[in-house]
């Protein structure tokens, strides 16, 4: 959902990716880039070294995601096994014992009330340790890999087109049009990569003694198949679907803190130095804030979706798994795996997004 407005002579991928940037900034705020916008200061040569750091800028950035997703991607798989081994409805629960006594009799003798207590992160890594080993931790990391390049292209490709069909119907470059934008890109790319993330969460949630053999990823995907023809492979789409609205929430509070930090008068420094480090981890706490919060309100859809994709499960759509969720364990089986989620997505969030916010400050033209 981020974009920055393309503008005549930029390159397609240049346009691509600047458009992309956009969503991050706030509506009455207008930057471009130096090389395109007119306002460089300087002759022609002076231009034309402003558009070829813009073009090297640009590269960097279409290569670094790529880089960066595969890097995170292997650094955070066993953060994201525990977390879809939590949100399972196979997790072994732990049962506690409390004491109770029964006013109502003579003797007021006590009994014991067992009591299910859902193990916490640092449990579940012991337990996958000890009795699956640590090849375990990195159960669909292959699916995962395959996956991050192509749905980020897509997601590029469709918030590009999206975007310049809202533009021509609301006001070009508002909230709205990120907001409606991303959303559309977002449903396009979950329908076509569900399959791939459909075998990732399988894979994660089998479970092997230690020693023995393990499914690979075409081995889990043919076993889907086979077991469940086509439509196996969208399994959770729905929930996937209903986690957009977290894209949303987060660009929402995002947008507002970014506002808040704009506003707010800072202490006048002799250089900009300071001022400009202070509006950097502004932003980055900004972020983290926005996707801390995002989450936690959106995370429910997480637990269904990966209700929905085990197999041989009692979980049907999106809401009957709401529902039955709900009254055998409670509201707080929604957020089974919150913890491991956080560790996962803010820090990501924040470097992301306060990133290309440095990137699009570097590239401003500034008073020499």
């Amino acid at each position: 959902m981020l974009g920055l407005a393309g503008r005549a002579g930029a390159t397609s991928d240049s346009r691509e990716v600047s458009d992309h940037s956009r969503g991050l900034e706030s509506a009455g705020e207008q930057r471009c880039w130096p090389a395109t916008c007119g306002r460089a200061s300087g002759g022609p040569r002076e231009k034309v070294r402003s558009g070829r750091r813009v073009e090297m800028l640009l590269s960097s950035w279409r290569t670094r995601p790529r880089c960066g997703g595969t890097v995170g991607a292997i650094v955070t798989c066993p953060l994201e096994v525990i977390k879809t081994r939590l949100q399972s409805s196979r997790l072994a629960l732990r049962t506690l014992y409390y004491p109770q006594v029964h006013l109502g009799t003579i003797s007021g003798a006590g009994m014991v009330r067992p009591t299910s207590v859902t193990p916490g992160l640092l449990q579940v890594l012991k337990s996958i340790l000890e009795k699956e080993g640590p090849k375990s931790l990195f159960r669909g990391l292959g699916p995962n890999l395959v996956g991050v390049a192509p749905s980020r292209a897509v997601y590029f490709a469709c918030y590009s087109k999206a975007k310049e069909q809202f533009n021509g119907i609301f006001v070009p470059d508002s909230n709205v049009v990120h907001v409606f934008s991303a959303g559309s890109a977002a449903f396009i790319t979950n329908s076509l990569m569900n399959p791939i993330w459909m075998v990732k969460t399988r894979m994660q949630l089998e479970r092997k003694v230690r020693g023995s053999k393990q499914m690979n990823t075409v081995q889990c995907a043919r076993h889907v198949y086979q077991t469940e023809g086509i439509r196996g492979f969208y399994r959770g789409l729905t929930a996937s679907y209903a986690g957009i609205s977290e894209t949303v929430i987060c660009f929402a509070i995002y947008e507002s803190l970014k506002k808040c930090l704009k506003d707010a008068p800072l202490a006048p420094s002799t250089n900009g130095t300071e001022k400009n480090s202070t509006n950097f981890f502004g932003l980055m706490a900004a972020a983290a804030v926005s996707k801390g919060c995002a989450s936690c309100i959106a995370y429910p859809h997480e637990v269904i979706r990966t209700r929905l994709r085990e197999e041989g499960t009692k979980y049907k759509s999106f809401v009957q798994t709401a529902r039955l969720v709900f009254r055998e364990e409670g509201y707080l089986a929604f957020y089974r795996g919150l913890f491991a989620q956080l560790i996962r997505q803010i820090p990501n969030t924040a470097i992301v997004l306060s990133t290309y916010e440095l990137i699009v400050y570097l590239l401003e033209d500034r008073p020499q």
